[in-house]
């Protein structure tokens, strides 16, 4: 198992900081699988997905905000990520995806009439 925990200060007077932050990427036991293509006879193994991850910027010279955050057990994935946008509207995309699609929320900080929180739904192709 892979476990990082990473902070830099990008200048020295302070103005910025970023991170990143990862765990996983499976749990328990794996197992031998195998197929045959055009390519041939293949093997691999498989183990459940678990992982975790975050990073982000936060830049107040330059204004530049943004990052991400997920986490993953088996077939459900949950996160979220942020971004300020140039006109200072901070918009956050909540997600989780599963056996039912993917459905997101996007949520920004500066609303109006034209620009309204909304949820998303898609299903599996």
């Amino acid at each position: 198992m892979l476990s990082m925990l990473h902070l830099i200060n990008a200048k020295p007077e302070g103005h910025a900081h970023s991170f990143q932050h990862f765990h996983g990427p499976v749990t328990g036991t794996e197992h031998e699988v195998s197929w045959n293509d055009d390519d041939g006879s293949h093997e691999d193994y498989v183990a459940q997905p678990h992982y975790a991850f975050s990073y982000g910027v936060e830049d107040h010279y330059t204004g530049d905000y943004h990052g991400q955050k997920e986490h993953r057990d088996g077939s459900d994935v949950f996160g979220e990520y942020t971004v300020k946008e140039p006109d200072g509207n901070v918009r956050t995309v909540k997600y989780r995806a599963g056996k039912d699609g993917f459905h997101a929320k996007v949520l920004n900080s500066h609303r109006n009439d034209r620009q309204q929180d909304v949820d998303h739904h898609y299903d599996h192709y």
